[in-house]
């Protein structure tokens, strides 16, 4: 399971805090010791595209840890004043330099044990020119034969691919939902 990250200090007041089940709740929350302010620790949302350029789909190399030189799909943090489908688009725009058309929501999977959730649209790229950004260490096209697979940073990120090659034999793309644990 999950462990929580540890809030040592009120946000409200910088008083320390106490881990503690409020009252009207069910579970440990770091807990004010001197104004009472309840701190929640909730889960970070990751957004990206599945960008496609005829059979092949655009990879980014990382330039950055986590998993630096393995390769993903352009993806990252969920910022605050943006939508999913916003943030999806600036990720493949930071990472790979890549102008897009976004298309439907793909994937959404929950990895529980580190607190996030995935979200992958597809997306289909206007040209082929990429300007990667510092994340990335290049943004190469791959044929699903090409990809690889030993090589790709992130479970997430080989479950989409797997849908997506494995639709995509059958015409269909549907919204895929998963949990990792």
């Amino acid at each position: 399971m999950f462990d929580l990250r540890r809030i040592k200090h009120c946000r409200t007041c910088g008083a320390a805090t106490q881990y503690r089940v409020p009252a009207d709740d069910n579970r440990d929350r770091a807990v004010c010791t001197v104004c009472g302010e309840v701190h929640y620790e909730n889960p970070l949302t990751v957004v990206g595209t599945v960008p496609v350029w005829g059979e092949q789909v655009l990879l980014c190399r990382r330039n950055i840890e986590p998993r630096h030189g393995f390769w993903t799909l352009p993806a990252g943090f969920m910022e605050l004043g943006e939508t999913t489908a916003e943030g999806a688009v600036r990720e493949t725009v930071e990472e790979a330099g890549a102008r897009i058309e976004l298309q439907g929501l793909y994937a959404l999977i929950n990895v529980v044990r580190v607190g996030q959730v995935h979200l992958f649209y597809r997306a289909r790229l206007q040209d082929t020119h990429f300007d990667p950004g510092p994340e990335t260490i290049e943004a190469k096209l791959f044929h699903e034969h090409e990809i690889p697979w030993d090589e790709l940073a992130f479970r997430t990120v080989r479950e989409t691919l797997q849908r997506y090659f494995a639709d995509r034999g059958t015409g269909r793309f549907e919204l895929h939902v998963a949990d990792i644990g």
